[in-house]
């Protein structure tokens, strides 16, 4: 076998600058932005709110769209994703068309954006 090498001694303050000092390059923040919902779940809440305005019960919206009342539901609580085909027929049954439902998602959407503080339009930089 080889000779034993023995290491250096270090004083207890060269060990905490060692730990303290930095290792390698500066790290990009990691800090990630807020996670905007699913588009099923915002989808999901409009139709809930539609519902709810229009003080129907689940199971009359869903005999008028030709779903059982648990899916509705399912649906409503984001839970399921729904084939464009279901979506239009709840729709429907709400009197809403599916650019009702798409313009509702976007602005639930927006004030997402807005309320996380970042910049949702034309941005002027001064030089």
């Amino acid at each position: 076998m080889g000779d034993v090498i023995p290491f250096p001694r270090r004083s207890r303050d060269e060990r905490q600058a060692e730990r303290s000092a930095p290792t390698g390059p500066a790290r990009p923040s990691t800090r990630r932005p807020p996670r905007e919902q699913l588009w099923r779940t915002l989808v999901g809440s409009q139709l809930r709110e539609e519902r709810a305005r229009r003080a129907e019960t689940l199971a009359a919206v869903a005999a008028r769209a030709g779903i059982s009342v648990q899916y509705l539901s399912e649906l409503e609580r984001g839970r399921k994703e729904p084939s464009s085909e279901v979506l239009a027929a709840v729709a429907r049954a709400l009197d809403l068309t599916l650019l009702d439902l798409t313009v509702g998602v976007a602005r639930d959407l927006h004030s997402q954006r807005i309320s996380a503080g970042r910049p949702t339009g034309p941005v002027a930089l001064a030089a």
